[in-house]
This record gives structure tokens, sequence and C-alpha cells, in this order.
């Protein structure tokens, strides 16, 4: 059945098997800082690109749209449910289900909250995907919302309508299986939500969508503290398609909001043949302006966000979480620390690019570590690209790629083949590396770790066959690998710590990256306690606080030897030698003078 006019659901998570490899987690204050700058980018493209009005008359009496009801005026309330979505049978009173008198309006006093909760017995057309809607009217006290009512005045009534039940793409099974081909697979197949609108999907696979009805167990109704005085043609854009406006005066209606803002997606209830009762909260508050305006931008600014592929459907109810069910103390240091996180990431990242761009010689550093490290992150990218995700994350990783290869062209001498038919890339040891034991050790090194890292490739990818299921033998290898990285990165940055204790010295690595590293690796260790992440993604976190910390016993144990060339390609002692004939010959300048 499809979804009743003006409503549209869209609903898309990360298809995968448990177990399967997780994909990278941005951070929380990643999404707080997307969330402000699409906020400031729709200010000012409404301050500047906004439709222009036409200038009024001077000489026009100025005509303002003011609130019908005042502040503190009494109301009654009357709540229907209905499956039409038109209502006028005011004379039934099993449609009415709740009814509240003498409700101040826009004044916070406990008069002004009310709360009800019943149970709504579904009929057989909800059941099988019918529509429900709650009808709320307002009037003044004592006054009736029945039109066909002798004292009916429409001034001094107003209402809304609301969908009680929403609708959603039905799952459906996922095209995984096993590879094995194993019996249980039909019976145990994980159910997959189906994409609306998917363009990637073969056109022999193409069905028509099957709409299931999801229960909404909370209905908030807040009235809207809104007294401004409105220019009939300057009401504000996000504003006026909720002004309900008077034909005959000129002026609006209290605005009635349904807050769903904190209605997660995970508390809403699927109905079908079996579900006999429903639960139905209902609460009238009312809201402040500034607060109701709050509540829109930050939707906007999630549905935007959407739309350009930078949050995931779900990710909006995931941040709502840390804010309703986490700790406000706990919250705050997670922000700064997350903005902490990002000067660290930046910080890291520029002083790398910088130790590899002014990096003279190889003397003892890994090659074959930054190899390593490139193919790690390419079988990353592969991965994050056959599972679908954003376009976001995968310019990221694309872009750490990038970098990764850029960075064999300094560690390596990359030389283009031509002599057959198709060229070819060829790399060569740099001088400073091959010259010294600096080779001799990483080959060592590597020759041992390639072993352990093969045998826990092999035995992580048989599990995987055996126990999990795939969409076909590529996706396979690229999740079998994904997770050896994730589980056994830890190894790629061995062969470092080889060199270093064969040659007993740590003055050839770039320090001032790595602390910045192993600030950024604190700090994941919070979040590793504070915040839900796949037990692989938390694993990682863990292996590299070992390594750094062999690094730092490093740096504590073997002495700086001074006479060595730096990351810059400048000796110690050299330097010291020019300093002091710098400052030998200020003195002199100073004394001629």
């Amino acid at each position: 059945m499809a979804p009743p006019a003006g409503q549209t659901a869209a609903v898309a998570e990360a298809a995968g098997a448990d177990g399967a490899p997780p994909q990278q987690q941005r951070g929380f204050g990643s999404t707080i800082s997307g969330i402000v700058r699409i906020a400031v980018f729709w200010y000012f493209a409404s301050k500047f690109f906004s439709p222009k009005q036409k200038p009024m008359d001077p000489t026009a009496p100025s005509q303002l749209m003011t609130n019908l009801f005042h502040k503190g005026e009494s109301l009654d309330m009357w709540f229907y449910l209905s499956e039409q979505e038109k209502f006028n049978d005011f004379g039934n009173d099993r449609a009415l289900y709740w009814h509240e008198t003498n409700i101040p309006y826009a004044v916070w006093t406990p008069e002004s909250i009310r709360t009800k909760s019943l149970t709504y017995y579904p009929s057989e057309t909800l059941q099988n995907n019918g529509s429900l809607y709650a009808h709320i009217f307002f009037a003044r006290s004592g006054f009736p919302i029945d039109p066909t009512d002798p004292e009916y005045q429409p001034l001094n009534s107003f209402s809304r309508t609301h969908a009680v039940a929403t609708y959603f793409p039905k799952q459906k099974k996922n095209k995984k299986k096993s590879l094995l081909g194993s019996p249980k697979d039909s019976d145990e197949s994980e159910p997959e939500v189906e994409k609306v609108g998917d363009k990637k999907s073969d056109p022999e696979e193409e069905v028509p969508v099957e709409w299931i009805s999801l229960w909404k167990p909370n209905v908030t109704i807040n009235l809207v503290d809104d007294f401004t005085h409105y220019s009939q043609n300057g009401v504000p854009p996000n504003i006026a398609p909720h002004l309900l406006v008077e034909p005959t005066t000129g002026n609006y209606y209290p605005t009635i909001y349904f807050n769903e803002f904190w209605l997660l997606r995970d508390k809403f209830i699927p109905v079908n043949e079996t579900v006999s009762e429903l639960p139905l909260n209902l609460e009238i508050s009312p809201i402040s302006m500034m607060k109701w305006q709050l509540f829109q931008q930050v939707d906007q600014s999630f549905q935007m966000q959407r739309s350009y592929g930078s949050m995931l459907d779900g990710e909006s109810d995931e941040l709502k979480k840390v804010f309703l069910e986490g700790n406000p103390y706990l919250l705050g240091i997670t922000m700064f620390v997350s903005m902490l996180h990002s000067v660290f990431d930046f910080l890291a990242f520029k002083n790398d690019i910088q130790f590899w761009n002014k990096n003279k010689s190889m003397e003892g550093l890994s090659a074959k570590s930054v190899v390593l490290n490139f193919i790690c992150q390419f079988v990353i990218f592969l991965y994050l690209l056959d599972n679908d995700t954003s376009w976001m994350i995968l310019a990221s990783s694309g872009v750490g790629v990038c970098i990764e290869f850029w960075k064999i062209g300094k560690a390596m001498r990359i030389e283009v083949d031509r002599s057959g038919m198709i060229p070819r890339l060829r790399f060569h040891d740099r001088e400073s590396y091959a010259s010294n034991k600096t080779k001799e050790y990483d080959d060592i090194a590597i020759k041992f770790l390639s072993y352990v890292l093969l045998l826990l490739v092999i035995g992580l990818s048989i599990y995987s066959l055996a126990y999990e299921r795939h969409k076909s033998w590529y996706s396979w290898i690229l999740s079998s690998l994904t997770s050896c990285v994730y589980m056994f990165g830890f190894i790629m940055m061995c062969p470092q710590l080889f060199i270093n204790y064969k040659l007993k010295s740590v003055a050839h690595l770039p320090w001032r990256q790595m602390t910045y590293k192993f600030l950024n690796t604190i700090i994941d260790d919070l979040f590793a306690f504070v915040i839900k992440m796949p037990i692989l993604h938390r694993l990682s976190v863990f292996r590299d606080d070992v390594i750094f910390l062999i690094y730092l016993y490093q740096r504590w144990v073997y002495p700086v030897d001074k006479t060595r060339v730096n990351e810059f390609g400048f000796g110690g002692e050299d330097e010291t030698a020019e300093k002091k004939l710098i400052t030998e010959k200020e003195e002199e300048d100073k004394k001629t003078n």
C-alpha cells in the first residue's frame, strides 16, 4: 500500500552481517560542526538569495497580522481519532479520546501542561496498512467547535490534523548469502531495509515497493507562544507554512506544533494482524518561539545533510540519543574533547605531510611499512565502495589513499617502464635506504611478520567464509582483508620498532607528528569507554596504545644521537655550530657599533 499524500519515508541502514568489519565512524564533534555549518549557510542563503519583497506603498496604511487569541486566555481542547483525513463527526463520542478544559494559552504554569495515557485498539483496516489521524480542536472556553452548532463562531476555534500512523518500506531479505551453500541460509537470512528510489538496483529485480504501517506511541501537542506582529507580505519563510490565517480579518490563529523532535524511529511500533492494542501517550504544553524555531532549524539541518550525503538516515537519532541518555557533564566534556581531537588530527596530518615533503634521507625509516600502509588504506577504500557508503566518507578515504601513494614516492624511487605493451610502475629503493643497515633490518622484520600476518589472514578468512554471509566472493575477500586491517593493523607498525631496536636510536622518527597521533589515541580511548562502537573498532584503539607505549619506551632507553641526520636532512652538530657562528658574529657587530 502506498503511503498517504504528503508523507515520505526514507530508511537507509548499513547492510552487513554480525561480525562484519565496521565502517570508520565519524566523531561526535564533526556532526555538531556540520550542523552549525549548515545553519550558517542557511542564514546567509536566506539573507542574500531569498526573493525580494515588493516595496510597500508609503501612502497605504500598514497592515499587520496579529494573534487572534490573547496570552493567558482559557482554551478547551478535543482530541479525536479517525481513519478519515477529514473529520466532521463531532457527535461520535467513541471517536473522542481526550477532552480538556480551561487550558491557559502561552502561560508556563502546571495548569497549562496536560497529559494522558490510553490504549488504542486498532481496527482491521489499520492492521492491514490502514491510516489513522488525530484531529485536535481548540476553542475559547465555553464555545463549541461544531460548525453546525448555532453558537459556533469561526474566530473562536482552530484545529490541526496529525497522522498517528506513518509508513516505511517493508524489510526484505538482503542479497547476502552463505558462499558455501549452507541449507540454513534461506531461513536465517537477515532482513535488509529496502531503499526507496535506489537507482543502482537491477531493472530485472525492480518490484513495487511494499509499505508497512508504524505506530507513533507519543503525540506531543505544543501551542507556540507567538504574538509577533507580521506584515502580510513579510512573514518569514520558515514560519509562513505553519501560520494559519483567518481570511476575513487577516489575523492568524495560535500555531499548533506536533513535536516529534525527540520521537526516535526505534520507538515506533509495527502494526499488523497480530497487534491487538497499541499504547498512546498524549501531552499538551506550551513552547517558546525560540525553542520551536530551534527544533525546526535542527531538523532542517539534518535533512540538508542527508540530501548532501554527509549524514545517513538514522544518524540523527543516534545524535539525539546522546542528548537524551547521556550525562550533561559528560556530554560537555565529550564535545570539548572532540574539538581537541579535531585539532590534533589536523596538526598530525600537517606535520606528517611536512615531514615527508622535507625528508631527504630514508636512514632508519621502514620503506616497506609505507607500502603496507598504502595497501591497507586501499583495501578500506574498496570495502567502503562495496558497501554503498556516503560520498563524503568515500572522498575522505580516497584522499587518504592518494596521500599514502604520495608517501611511497618519497620513500622509494618510482619509474614508469614503457618497454611493454602496457606501461608499468617500477619501485626502486633509495640510496640512503639501501646503503646502510636499515634495508637489512626492514627485510628481516617484514619476513617474519609476513608469516604471522598470512596465518592470521587465512584463519580469519576461513572463519568468515564458514560462519558469515556475503554478497559475492569479491565482497568476502574485501570483508576478510578489512577485518584483518582492523584487528591486526598493529603488525604494520612493528617493522619500525624492530629497526629502532637494531639501530638503538629513535632520532630519525617524526616525533612531532607521532605526539599528536598519541594524543588522539588517548582521546580515542576515552570515546571507547563512553560511546557505543563495534568491538573491532574498540580493539583497534587499544592496540595503538601498546605500539605508542613501546615507542615512548624506546625514546627513553635509546639516547639521541646528535650527529644523525634528522627528518629535515640536517645534522644536530652542524646546526649547533652554525648557531654558534651566528651568535659570535652578532656579538662582534655589537662591539664594533
